[in-house]
């Protein structure tokens, strides 16, 4: 995306409306993962003649709430209207994938450039939540040259954030080091738009499933500990565990490569909770533990917030502390993480950034605005995501790998890139051998995504 160029939008995240037939050029191809396996679904059902196929993706892919609220007739009706204006498209590349979200460049037989997002849903399968479309100006092009120098990638990410924000297309804060010198350090946009009160660079932002590689290294610590093994089944900490044949099967292992075959806690039961009382590991495994497993555990491997939480309940029992408690003795403590914890939802502390998003939307429209995420949190996050931290924290957690002030057997710091995403939230951290990037933002995903991945671009060699 070229610095200072203002999009126009063409449907601003259609709520799980699908908009155009598409097609693959050759050799184009879609990731690996939940992301690129929905978009790959998605092409084949508008490729397919008729309009059959498409119905059965709706079945499929979108949830009943959704369907619900966007009737299938009004989705027919609509697909049918952009595909006469813009024909068959054309995936040119994809330009950014996570686990909530697929962003790609498509060319139109009609004559638009298009950036086309397919937001997912936190549910398991992972369902379309919806989909932004914009359009691309002539010659737009998303391959960016790496700087010449550090002034130089620090002057072009500067400008780059300055007008991104003054688009209102980014809200949070930026960090980049090299080496152990910081060299950009700025935050952008509103915490909180009610009393106005600006996000700073040390403002706590929500993690989402970064903090899964906190539960991972928790894991790992307790194994050296001989306090678990990796081959340990569920049964063994959780003997009460409701799926007794889950019990009996998964083992850690299983759980840690998503390869379990439990599912997620997000769903009909936690959107039917009383999400404020969410607030401890126990507290969430009401929501799935109970349910059958979705396929042999080892057999296959799907992204699991379940089974994240029941590695939570296995670190309570292994260590005998409390999750929250474990991680900040263990981890936190010794990285000099002192801005990072989990918190209640309704007693946060000062200097926290309230996430706004556009997603749960039937549709959403040029002009409308970001609305507070509060009432799709839980009471508390856990150990599948939801935490808190700083970028000064989180750098202090990358230079903690790095100087092996963690316990972290199978974890390196170069060569780290993770993410977290969902309504309202995308945290994104990244470090190599001699440099570090961590963009938090309290908007929808993909907006820590797409900012990184401009960063990335620009970063000398």
């Amino acid at each position: 995306m070229q610095q200072g160029r203002r999009r126009k939008t063409m449907s601003h995240l259609l709520g799980a409306m699908l908009i155009v037939g598409m097609w693959l050029q050759a050799g184009a191809r879609l990731p690996e993962g939940p992301a690129g396996r929905l978009m790959a679904a998605y092409l084949e059902a508008f490729n397919a003649p008729g309009e059959e196929a498409i119905k059965q993706f709706f079945a499929k892919h979108v949830s009943e709430e959704e369907r619900a609220r966007v009737p299938i007739e009004t989705r027919l009706a609509r697909f049918r209207e952009m595909r006469e204006r813009l024909g068959r498209l054309e995936l040119v590349k994809t330009i950014a994938s996570s686990d909530s979200s697929i962003t790609a460049h498509l060319r139109s037989s009609n004559g638009p450039n298009l950036e086309f997002t397919l937001e997912l849903a936190s549910t398991s399968p992972p369902m379309l939540r919806g989909i932004r479309v914009e359009d691309r100006e002539e010659g737009e092009s998303d391959g960016v040259e790496p700087k010449a120098n550090d002034e130089e990638w620090v002057a072009a990410v500067g400008t780059y954030l300055d007008q991104a924000a003054a688009r209102d297309e980014f809200s949070g804060a930026v960090l980049l080091a090299r080496g152990d010198k910081v060299v950009l350090e700025k935050a952008y946009g509103l915490a909180d738009k009610t009393s106005k009160a600006p996000n700073r660079a040390d403002t706590r932002f929500n993690l989402g499933s970064i903090n899964k590689i906190f539960t991972n290294i928790a894991i790992h610590q307790l194994a050296a500990q001989g306090k678990l093994s990796l081959d340990d089944k569920i049964s063994r900490f959780l003997p009460d565990y409701p799926n007794r044949d889950a019990a009996a099967k998964v083992t850690v292992k299983h759980l840690l490569s998503m390869t379990s075959g439990i599912g997620d806690f997000f769903g009909e039961r936690y959107e039917q909770a009383q999400k404020e009382k969410v607030k401890s590991i126990s507290a969430y495994l009401p929501l799935f533990a109970d349910k059958p497993l979705e396929f042999e555990p080892g057999t296959r491997s799907r992204y699991s917030n379940g089974g994240y939480i029941v590695l939570g309940a296995i670190i309570e029992k292994a260590s005998g502390m409390d999750y929250y408690s474990y991680v900040k003795k263990n981890i936190y403590l010794p990285a000099g993480m002192s801005q990072s914890d989990w918190y209640e939802k309704d007693h946060l502390p000062p200097n926290m950034a309230i996430g706004y998003k556009y997603q749960d939307r039937p549709m959403v429209r040029p002009g409308d605005e970001r609305r507070p995420n509060y009432e799709s949190l839980p009471g508390k996050g856990s150990s599948a995501g939801g935490g808190y931290s700083t970028l000064r924290d989180l750098l202090s957690f990358v230079q903690a790998l790095k100087q092996q002030k963690v316990f972290t057997p199978d974890f390196h710091a170069d060569g780290l890139g993770i993410a977290g995403g969902a309504p309202g939230m995308n945290a994104i951290l990244d470090s190599g051998r001699d440099y570090v990037i961590v963009v938090l933002a309290n908007y929808d995903p993909p907006t820590a995504e797409k900012v990184a991945r401009q960063i990335r671009g620009w970063r000398p060699r």
